[in-house]
């Protein structure tokens, strides 16, 4: 080890930050482990998730083992980006455990090398990581599974169209009168849709105080010009407090001025494992919001957040995986592959938790994403602090 240093003499490059030899052997003792762990965390993630489930499409359903396979490559990606922090746990607990059962650690800070700088190759590598799960989960992964979804419906002759067919709904709330919380203002349905225009429609309109209007109408067509809906051949009714009819109008041609939200909830929409945040956004923000429907608004801000948190899970386990595996111990791989999977199971279970505090809002949608990654840095920054004394 007397050829380990931090001489800056050793960079790269002229006028770069200084890799000396140090930072070599340490993040080449980083890769091995690292891609053993992705190999391994893959294969048991994407077993569990999709191949036991192909398998049975083969054999019962009579899928094409061809077609099997092109759909089992397209999932990986999946869980290939599940894969990386574990991955990065695994390397830098292994890496460190090692170093210090070999009495290396020992031996750098005799040195007078201080632990930060020790575990700094570590925290460099979890941000290369960080930076390579964001880059799948927003070009690689949604491309890959909405194309796998789309593969299977072909092979099963159940391809979607390209916009819902029947039983479109729509509701839209509005603040209660008293302050109490959020009612129903409107309900738009409509029997069958050709992509075009609705047809067989009725809208329960609640939304003036005192009147209660109903609309029933054979066909209705989103006026791009005008953005209002056009009915075709209908009937208003208007409702008293008394439950009365009001007044009964019969019409040809009907504007009418409602949201154009029930057209954008007949397209075809994506599951929020095939969106990028730029999708999961606009999925948000102009339809989900507008029907009023505070659950589901809470869970796509849950999605949203968790899409921006999930990365930087690698760079709290970076710091958890060097700061447990520095301190002065004798444990073999297996130990530390082992210790490793308590480690995630404990930080996943709390990342379930979160999650369904969130669901149901008990947190809030940033909280509930953020809480376990915010509180596995605190726990990683103490154990460093304490492996530095």
């Amino acid at each position: 080890m007397a050829t380990i240093s931090s001489n800056s003499s050793n960079s790269l490059f002229s006028g770069w930050p200084s890799l000396s030899i140090m930072d070599r052997y340490i993040a080449k003792e980083l890769s091995l482990p690292f891609l053993f762990g992705v190999g391994a965390f893959s294969s048991i993630l994407v077993s569990v998730g999709a191949l036991f489930d192909l398998i049975r499409k083969v054999t019962e359903s009579g899928l094409e083992v061809s077609l099997a396979l092109q759909v089992f490559v397209l999932k990986m990606p999946e869980f290939v980006v599940l894969a990386f922090p574990m991955s990065t746990l695994l390397a830098t607990m292994m890496t460190y455990s090692r170093f210090s059962s070999d009495s290396e650690l020992t031996a750098l800070r005799g040195c007078g090398i201080s632990v930060r700088r020790i575990i700094a190759p570590a925290l460099v590598l979890s941000m290369l990581i960080t930076g390579l799960t964001f880059v799948f989960n927003e070009v690689i992964t949604p491309a890959a599974n909405y194309r796998a979804k789309v593969m299977l419906e072909q092979a099963f002759n159940s391809e979607k169209p390209p916009f819902r067919e029947r039983n479109i709904m729509y509701q839209e709330y509005q603040q209660a009168e008293d302050g109490s919380g959020k009612e129903l203002g409107r309900l738009f349905y409509a029997r069958r849709f050709n992509g075009e225009e609705m047809q067989g429609l009725t809208i329960l309109d609640f939304s003036q105080s005192g009147l209660e209007q109903v609309v029933s109408a054979e066909t209705a067509t989103w006026n791009f010009l005008d953005n209002v809906w056009t009915f075709f051949n209908g009937t208003i009714y208007a409702i008293s407090p008394d439950g009365s009819f009001g007044h009964i109008v019969k019409f040809d041609r009907q504007d009418l001025d409602l949201p154009r939200t029930p057209l954008d909830l007949a397209a075809r929409s994506k599951d929020d494992d095939e969106m990028n945040i730029a999708e999961t956004r606009q999925h948000l923000n102009q339809i989900v919001r507008k029907s009023g429907d505070e659950r589901s608004i809470r869970v796509w801000e849950l999605r949203l957040q968790q899409r921006y948190a999930l990365p930087f899970v690698c760079i709290v386990f970076g710091i958890v995986g060097s700061a447990v595996g520095i301190r002065p111990q004798r444990t073999g791989k297996a130990t530390s592959f082992g210790i490793s999977v308590v480690i995630i199971f404990g930080y996943y279970l709390l990342g379930f938790i979160a999650d369904a505090f969130g669901k149901v809002g008990t947190l809030h949608p940033v909280t509930a994403a953020w809480l376990p990654p915010f509180m596995g840095l605190i726990v990683g920054t103490l154990l460093v602090m304490q492996a530095s004394k």
